[in-house]
């Protein structure tokens, strides 16, 4: 059976040096390739959020595992909402002939226009198992609607 590769033919397929280059092209490939994203524990942290509206208010709620509360920032200004925070995260293993130590930082932002104005008095945030819930009450003017009548030209 014959081995087809995609290596050049001709001179340069003869040429020593030219054969250990890519021999040594592959190894670096092969050895890289499971780099190709930001490696373990240094990947970007954007964390997973919901927003609800209703009549009265929204609701905003982030997914932020590993994260404390001390970690977390949410800020109004004008018709939008911040929130940023940093992730630490440290993981220690010990056993009989063995030892791992592994750390996870990252630091994220989330910004969001909102629909309508809101009450920034009356916002409130909580922080409960890794969960950030944002409730964000529409001023008085937002939370009135006015239905408008559809006619038939």
């Amino acid at each position: 059976m014959e081995n087809k590769s995609l290596a050049p033919n001709g001179p340069a397929a003869r040429d020593p040096f030219a054969v250990l280059r890519r021999e040594i092209d592959g190894l670096f490939d092969g050895f890289l390739s499971g780099f190709s994203a930001p490696a373990r524990g240094l990947e970007a942290f954007n964390p997973s959020v919901d927003v609800a509206e209703n009549d009265k208010e929204i609701r905003i709620t982030a997914e932020l595992p590993g994260v404390e509360e001390k970690d977390v920032e949410v800020s109004l200004s004008g018709n939008g909402i911040t929130i940023r925070g940093e992730k630490r995260a440290e993981k220690e293993e010990k056993g009989e002939e063995r030892y791992r130590l592994e750390r996870s930082y990252g630091a994220f932002r989330r910004s969001f226009s909102l629909p309508c104005e809101v009450d920034a008095g009356k916002a409130a945030a909580s922080f409960k198992k890794g969960v950030l819930t944002v409730t964000l009450p529409k001023s008085a003017e937002a939370a009135k609607t006015k239905k408008i009548a559809v006619k038939t030209v």
